[in-house]
């Protein structure tokens, strides 16, 4: 006896493309990277793929695109088409990542510790 076949890979590039293929490119343009923070604006929509409802679900708050791709198991690559698509449907929101403070100058640093130190 043979053994049966799976119907579905999950790590076949064919299935990559055609969780992807509906993408048209006709939304606006949003630059998207591993730190871009993505948050849902909705639950989802009945007539949805899984993964894209999978991802407005996931991000009621904000996820990186980086986390998206980890815990849905897809390439970066894979999940950036996914969210441009939802960004063009409006269900899902980007935002720049939140920027890293910045270290005052060490001499006005120093500057304040003399002071304190004269008091």
């Amino acid at each position: 006896m043979s053994k049966p076949e799976r119907a579905w890979d999950p790590g076949n590039p064919d299935r990559l493309y055609i969780l992807t293929s509906t993408s048209d490119g006709t939304g606006k343009e949003v630059r998207i990277d591993l730190v871009t923070l993505i948050v849902s604006r909705t639950e989802g929509d009945p007539g949805l793929q899984p993964e894209h409802c999978a991802i407005a679900r996931m991000c009621d708050y904000p996820l990186s695109v980086a986390e998206i791709s980890a815990y849905l198991t897809l390439p970066v690559s894979t999940v950036t088409v996914l969210l441009k698509d939802l960004l063009s449907r409006e269900l899902v929101e980007a935002r720049p990542p939140v920027p890293v403070a910045t270290v005052p100058d060490t001499r006005l640093l120093e500057a304040v510790m003399h002071g304190l130190q004269n008091l």
